[in-house]
């Protein structure tokens, strides 16, 4: 698991360095994502509200081929709620006793669906443009959270004198500023079951929040180590000094 997120961050980062060159973006604004600080972890609400906009607005292009359906039981989600989730999509299995592929309704332990079969599909769907997977987009990113989130509410008229190419829209957080996804995201598009209010920035703050937990699940547990391992060194370093002081007060007399 942990290879192959290694190796789509790779593969990321090497297909937007072209992108890069083609001009420079403002730095986004710091969202200020509890999870991004030392201390900080996961809000579940959040992760719960970013995976419904997911779901309901980015899959549709998107896939994220390195997550299983099990993992949104880490979300705080129920089992019957995430086995209700996955047989909501079918997936190829097989071959079958008479050597056939077929169609079933995805399991727990299966990965998420591909929105398309292949890639020439993918780029036939959205006008010649290939949606990255997002498995890993915020660490394939510098600063990637703040990135992803101004992205998707950095959508504006183009200035004047801005010629747009054909398919391309204007963002002033995409480097060159012209991308090819259009503004996916408006006031009230999905109902948050927890009566959250579903503005733009929430939604982008939402799902921006699931797709860092996505890109590095043990965050969390990560952090509570680093923290054990501090508390351990604090108390390491208290009992050296306390018997060096008891060592030399023995040798002064």
């Amino acid at each position: 698991m942990k290879l192959l997120k290694v190796l789509a961050v790779t593969v990321a980062v090497a297909m937007s360095s072209p992108v890069l060159a083609a001009g420079e973006a403002p730095a986004p604004p710091n969202a200020r994502f509890g999870f991004n600080s030392f201390f900080g972890s996961f809000d579940r609400g959040a992760q719960q509200r970013g995976f419904q906009v997911y779901k309901e607005v980015c899959a549709a292009c998107h896939g994220m081929r390195l997550l299983s359906y099990r993992n949104l039981l880490d979300l705080g989600l129920s089992e019957p709620a995430v086995r209700a989730i996955a047989a909501g999509y079918t997936v190829q299995d097989g071959p079958n006793d008479e050597g056939q592929m077929f169609e079933r309704p995805a399991r727990l332990s299966d990965r998420f669906r591909s929105p398309f079969p292949n890639e020439q599909a993918a780029r036939a769907g959205n006008n010649g443009a290939l949606p990255p997977d997002l498995s890993v987009i915020v660490k394939a990113r510098h600063d990637g959270a703040n990135y992803v989130r101004a992205l998707l509410t950095g959508y504006v008229e183009p200035p004047p004198g801005v010629t747009l190419a054909d398919g391309m829209h204007y963002n002033e957080y995409f480097p060159g500023h012209q991308i090819a996804m259009p503004n996916v995201l408006n006031d009230g598009q999905v109902e948050f079951a927890d009566g959250t209010r579903a503005t733009v920035d929430q939604m982008a703050r939402d799902v921006t929040t699931f797709l860092a937990w996505a890109a590095e699940p043990e965050t969390e547990q990560r952090k509570q180590m680093g923290v054990k391992i501090l508390i351990f060194l604090a108390i390491l370093g208290g009992l050296v000094y306390a018997t060096k002081r008891k060592m030399w007060a023995e040798v002064k007399h």
